[in-house]
């Protein structure tokens, strides 16, 4: 069997939940993530020292982790769930906390994070039938049935390595009820060392040379919209588009957002980032040369991607079989050659992402490591194929039984004592690959890893409006920027909220596939961000501003959520 180059990239993102206006987090995702998938995707590689990988991490999640860290060294609490778990008296507190606890502490994946532990799953059944009944009913439950819910919710969302690990968790959970102020404070302390910890976790891990470091730029920007909205038309070609031409400014936003990032990165890393997976995968001839301008030396993007481009660049030939083109590195022909393109493997990461939840730990590892060597056995004569496995490395954890700890525990294990596969990173490989090794293509077709195109982000009314609504926020700023009505502070601050609305999540989370209340909330974040933006230009908020975009679908399926298939 031909030795076989295998990249397993695992990309950290949470979009930006705190209103910069008040400083407090309207979500709690970034902190549930830390202690659950975060803490466990450090705990397997710090537990398979052998393996290597490339882990990326999106500046404005560090940002977030950053910021919580800090306010659990100042003891001043701004995320209102975790200051409801810190309430000394759940008796005392207001009717709104209340309301939030119960709307907060049932949203999990209820088969894999509710139905395993009885007595948390007893809080939900006893909460249902009073609210069957009326939700004046709700008014019922005690300070010590939400104290009870608090600290199982938190337990639900704490990583499978920590509940093997830590004292007080299993203490915790063999208790089971009736928890004391003590207790929720025990746990309080357990989720401030977990965020305060995982930076030097992973900058530990980097350091020793297990794994690769990566950024996004900062913001997490939908990078080649915001340089040219009629990018969409590569793989789209009849897609209707926002009413603006263009954004404004935009490519100098990209080359913004990136060197914003590479410099976060430097600072917490020691050391400059070697590659960008840029936000959603997506990419275009533009976005490369600013790739290229800031010496950025790798990318990635997915398979749909490079299919559409091998079409686009050769059209009168047939497209061949994917193992003929998938597993090699590429460059684009043009100002951009110098950074080395990868794209990922949709099927095995999609089976990741969805399939191998279903399946027993040790099969699900054992048939991807079959895949791998398939590919291997497959190659055309003289090619040592590289394969990349992209995909979120907090989202599809929910779905497996215990947080996926048998499938990764059993993956790494594997592939730790493989002959063939070798397990490594972008920049070791591309530090002993040869010039020729390397195939040019002539043009790179706009797009993402979701079905190739910008689908998900642009063409939908509802995400056109939202386009619409930035691009005259846009136009607003560059007028007061230029105005000199600002202090350099306050240009600061204006700065760093306008990029906070560039973020892609706001796109992703509109539209009739996704659950009604995340629309709602996705929506709002979004709204309220512009006027803030708004605020610090001191201009009025327009009235286009405070009414909802969209108002979603179904419940979420595997056409929405957090996560996508590729196609």
């Amino acid at each position: 069997m031909q030795q076989l180059h295998f990249v397993l990239l695992w990309h950290m993102h949470q979009p930006d939940y705190r209103n910069y206006e008040t400083g407090e987090f309207m979500l709690p995702w970034v902190y549930l993530h830390a202690i659950k998938d975060y803490s466990d995707m450090a705990a397997h590689l710090e537990a398979h020292p052998s393996i290597k990988a490339v882990v990326n991490f999106v500046p404005v999640l560090l940002d977030q982790l950053e910021d919580y860290a800090a306010q659990f060294a100042s003891g001043k609490l701004r995320d209102p769930l975790l200051r409801v778990l810190a309430a000394p008296d759940l008796d005392k507190i207001s009717t709104e906390d209340r309301l939030r606890t119960f709307d907060s502490c049932f949203r999990s994946n209820h088969s894999t994070m509710m139905q395993p532990y009885p007595a948390y799953k007893r809080l939900h059944e006893m909460h249902e039938t009073l609210r069957q009944r009326g939700e004046a009913e709700l008014g019922y439950l005690s300070g010590q049935y939400l104290a009870d819910l608090l600290v199982w919710y938190h337990l639900a969302w704490t990583g499978e390595s920590v509940r093997r690990s830590n004292e007080t968790v299993v203490r915790l959970m063999t208790q089971g009820r009736c928890f004391s102020y003590a207790d929720r404070l025990q746990l309080l302390e357990v989720i401030g060392e977990l965020i305060q910890g995982l930076i030097p976790r992973y900058r530990k891990l980097a350091e020793s040379g297990q794994i690769e470091l990566s950024t996004t730029p900062h913001y997490h920007p939908l990078a080649p919209l915001l340089i040219d909205f009629s990018s969409a038309l590569d793989s789209m070609p009849n897609a209707n588009l926002p009413a603006e031409s263009n954004y404004p400014g935009g490519r100098s936003r990209v080359a913004w957002h990136l060197s914003s990032a590479t410099e976060a990165h430097t600072r917490r890393f020691g050391i400059k980032p070697s590659g960008v997976w840029p936000a959603e995968g997506a990419v275009s001839g533009p976005l490369l040369e600013i790739l290229a301008e800031q010496h950025c030396h790798w990318t990635a993007s997915g398979e749909g991607v490079l299919a559409n481009s091998l079409r686009k660049s050769f059209p009168a030939a047939p497209l061949p079989e994917r193992s003929r083109y998938l597993y090699r590195p590429y460059r684009i022909n043009g100002r951009a050659d110098s950074v080395t393109c990868f794209f990922r493997d949709e099927r095995l990461s999609d089976m990741i992402g969805f399939e191998y939840s279903k399946w027993f730990g040790r099969d699900a590892a054992e048939h991807l490591v079959h895949s791998l060597e398939d590919i291997a056995r497959n190659a055309p004569p003289g090619e040592c194929p590289v394969v990349s496995i992209i995909l979120d490395g907090e989202n599809a954890w929910e779905y497996y039984p215990y947080n996926g700890y048998y499938f990764l525990n059993d993956l790494y294990e594997i592939l730790e004592n493989h002959e063939s596969i070798r397990v490594t990173t972008y920049r070791d490989y591309i530090s002993s690959l040869h010039p020729a090794e390397v195939t040019t293509l002539p043009v790179l077709a706009a797009g993402s890893w979701v079905y190739g195109t910008f689908s998900t982000w642009i063409g939908d009314p509802d995400k056109n409006r939202a386009w619409d609504l930035l691009c005259a926020a846009k136009h607003s700023y560059d007028l007061v920027m230029q105005s000199g009505r600002l202090t350099d502070e306050e240009k600061q601050k204006a700065e760093r909220q306008l990029a906070s609305c560039e973020s892609s999540d706001w796109f992703w989370w509109l539209g009739d596939y996704n659950s009604p209340y995340v629309v709602a909330s996705f929506d709002r974040l979004f709204r309220d961000n512009l006027a803030n933006l708004y605020g610090l230009l001191r201009l009025p908020v327009p009235e286009s501003v405070y009414e909802p975009i969209s108002q979603g679908g179904g419940e979420t399926s595997e056409l929405g959520g957090a996560m996508r298939r590729a196609s």
